[in-house]
């Protein structure tokens, strides 16, 4: 990748709102709503989107995990993606939840992903089409994935301790609070129970949403640089773990640096602080 980068480096795994709308009906496209607010599909939607509920459809309900290979394969075929699909993600708040979405389908080895850059907000804010019905696909035979690539794009406890030992890059990219240890949960949501606040030890604060604009699309190559390469230390040769407090946040700073600025080392640590804060004997740091 280049150190001062003049567009994305992979400016395909975005679509705009105008393309979009005119591609509605393509042929092996499937627009996939995924929101923080999962009651927001049901009052109005892009035409011919299907809703992944991040939590019940891609989330194990008994273990802290992912849903099996072969529940991923029927969730597939329950809404007629084939492993051939393009899924063009989209969600509220900035795409935060669209790329936990399409951060899972890549952990399954679904190649084929894009975001809608602005997500729901910049496509109600056009005033482009919405509808309530919900699309009838026919139902395909999606392959049970061989494999999850927890190695290539997930980290563990163990692998953030090690990340935070050898001094490699670690973002936290929640609020500047949870940083410090102020707080222990996002400002306006509920605690979600965890035991202590601060962050690892040696990871730089940058919250998710400094790579967005205000219209909730991402912001150029050259900017999104300045702040992940030149603030927060990332480089091609050194891993990067990114976390927050379940993964959700961390897996839209994955998108930018992976798909935007062009990394292949990036990892998303999603016990995140949910697991970090509760754990016995984790080290942690408080303050700026």
């Amino acid at each position: 990748m280049a150190t001062n980068p003049t567009q994305y480096a992979h400016p395909e795994a975005l679509v705009e709102t105008d393309w979009l709308e005119k591609h509605l009906n393509d042929e092996g496209v499937r627009i996939v709503a995924s929101n923080e607010d999962i009651l927001l599909y049901d009052t109005g939607h892009i035409p011919g989107a299907v809703h992944i509920d991040w939590r019940a459809d891609l989330q194990d309900p008994v273990i802290r995990d992912y849903i099996s290979p072969e529940k991923f394969a029927q969730l597939c075929s329950r809404y007629g993606i084939t492993r051939e699909t393009t899924c063009i993600f989209y969600g509220d708040k900035a795409n935060w939840w669209a790329c936990y979405a399409l951060w899972a389908f890549r952990l399954f080895g679904h190649e084929k992903v894009k975001v809608l850059n602005g997500g729901r907000d910049k496509w109600k804010a056009e005033q482009r089409p919405m509808t309530r019905e919900v699309p009838k696909n026919p139902k395909t035979d999606y392959p049970a994935p061989k494999k999850r690539f927890d190695k290539e794009i997930r980290a563990f406890f163990d692998e953030a301790l090690a990340q935070s030992k050898s001094d490699k890059p670690l973002i936290d990219v929640r609020s500047p609070g949870e940083y410090k240890g102020e707080i222990t949960h996002m400002p306006e949501y509920p605690q979600e129970g965890v035991l202590r606040g601060g962050h690892i030890p040696g990871a730089k604060s940058m919250p998710w949403k400094t790579a967005t604009n205000d219209d909730a699309t991402f912001k150029p190559a050259d900017e999104l640089a300045k702040i992940y390469l030149d603030q927060c230390g990332v480089k091609p040769g050194t891993d990067t773990v990114v976390y927050c407090r379940i993964g959700e946040r961390s897996s839209h700073t994955w998108f930018v640096l992976t798909y935007l600025l062009g990394l292949d080392n990036v990892r998303n640590y999603d016990g995140s602080w949910t697991e970090w804060g509760n754990k016995v004997g984790a080290p942690i740091e408080k303050g700026a």
